[in-house]
This record gives structure tokens, C-alpha cells and sequence, in this order.
């Protein structure tokens, strides 16, 4: 097996592409051992559209596509990447505009510390931005060498 398997991909910033973002992962994760209907599996599902939604509206047209990356390392950690290039770090929104939308991180965040895992948000060189989560391998799940993604 390998030490770090990798797969990418980058779409237009269009509602329509948050899907396509889900089922990339989802084929991913399926594709190295992790089967569909796993509580890991749903978690990232979950996280990857809350993720890939930030990047198509929180950009305001200003990241005309983002990028999702998925790494397995060790067969230990898996890591998801979603990379837009809008300089605007995700926040917390007040209770009050929480009414009606921005749960978005918080979903994120309860996710991964759920999962024992961790959400850090890195810059990139255009001046954007990588929100990543990283999560433990499940235990049990074969972590297998996939063909090129």
C-alpha cells in the first residue's frame, strides 16, 4: 500500500457543482476501501457540501471555481481539502443571522471533533484560502492503493 494516495479535482463555482463535488468524494473514499453508508463516510459526504456550498456562496463571483483535494496518509489520517480564491477566512455568524442560514462551519466543526478529528484553514499563494479537515482512518477499513484519480 502506499504511503499518501491523493485525488483532485477542481469545478466551476456553480451551485450545481456541490454535488459533483460530493459524489468525486464519495467515489474517492469508495474507490480506497472506505464503503458508502459508513458513519466516516456520511460525515465527510456532509462536510465536503457544507464546504464546496461555502466556496460557490460565500465568494461573491470573486473564485470563479474551487478545488476539493482528498488525501489518505499512512492509511491513518484522511485529509479534505476545499480551496477557493476568495480572501475571506469562514467565520462564525451571529446567532441572529443563524436563523436562517450560516450553520454551514458549525456542522464542519461538530463533525470533525465528533469524528476526533481536526479543521485548520490555511492561505494559498493567490490569496485564498484551504479549509481542511482531517480525520482518522477508520479502523477496519482496507486503506487500499487506488489507480490514478
Amino acid at each position: 500500500m502506499a504511503d499518501h494516495q491523493e485525488a483532485s479535482v477542481t469545478l466551476p463555482s456553480d451551485p450545481a457543482s456541490v454535488a459533483t463535488a460530493r459524489r468525486y468524494v464519495e467515489d474517492v473514499l469508495l474507490e480506497w476501501g472506505l464503503p458508502v453508508g459508513t458513519d466516516t463516510a456520511d460525515s465527510v459526504r456532509l462536510i465536503v457540501s457544507e464546504l464546496a456550498t461555502n466556496a460557490v456562496q460565500h465568494t461573491f463571483g470573486q473564485s470563479p471555481t474551487f478545488t476539493v483535494d482528498v488525501r489518505l496518509e499512512r492509511g491513518e489520517w484522511l485529509r479534505v481539502g476545499v480551496t477557493d480564491s476568495h480572501p475571506r477566512w469562514p467565520r462564525r455568524l451571529p446567532a441572529a443571522v443563524q436563523q436562517d442560514n450560516g450553520r454551514g462551519m458549525v456542522i464542519i466543526r461538530w463533525l470533525t471533533a465528533e469524528a476526533g478529528g481536526r479543521l485548520s484553514v490555511s492561505p494559498t499563494e493567490d490569496g485564498g484560502k484551504t479549509v481542511w479537515i482531517a480525520l482518522p482512518w477508520p479502523a477496519g477499513a482496507p486503506a487500499r492503493t487506488a489507480g490514478t484519480c
